[in-house]
């Protein structure tokens, strides 16, 4: 099976693990997991939009950082400039933050709910964000 074929595979088992289910940390649980076991990537998870900040939820890997500001390290520069940021050396992004010594590179992917904003408790519409 090539890597396209692989990939393909996914979208069907992720979809499934999220059709009908109305609670969000296990289905951010399980999607974390299933991305990190697809990718085979040092960490996969979530962090929420908080309380003015971006808060952990669910992952999977090593310890990771609890509270990040909006404009701090790659996830709060992702979130706050609302965009997706690849970087392949966090040594050479301003401001990184080393919640773990044995990350190299992110991928950092801010998810909006409808009304353009990072979501709250009260949204139902999923996460504020995924880090990668």
């Amino acid at each position: 099976m090539n890597k396209q074929e692989k990939n393909d595979e996914l979208l069907p088992q992720l979809a499934a693990l999220i059709e009908g289910e109305t609670e969000e940390m296990s289905v951010l649980a399980n999607v974390s997991a299933a991305l990190k076991e697809h990718f085979g990537w040092f960490w996969v998870g979530f962090y929420l939009d908080r309380s003015g900040e971006l808060r952990l939820g669910p992952f999977q890997g090593s310890v990771a950082c609890m509270h990040i500001a909006y404009d701090k390290g790659v996830c709060g520069a992702a979130f706050s400039q609302r965009k997706s940021i690849v970087v392949p050396d966090v040594e050479l992004f301003p401001g990184h933050i080393a919640c773990s010594s044995l990350s190299r590179s992110e991928i950092v992917v801010p998810i909006y709910g409808h009304n353009g904003h990072g979501l709250s408790r009260t949204d139902a519409d999923g996460p504020s964000y995924l880090y990668v």
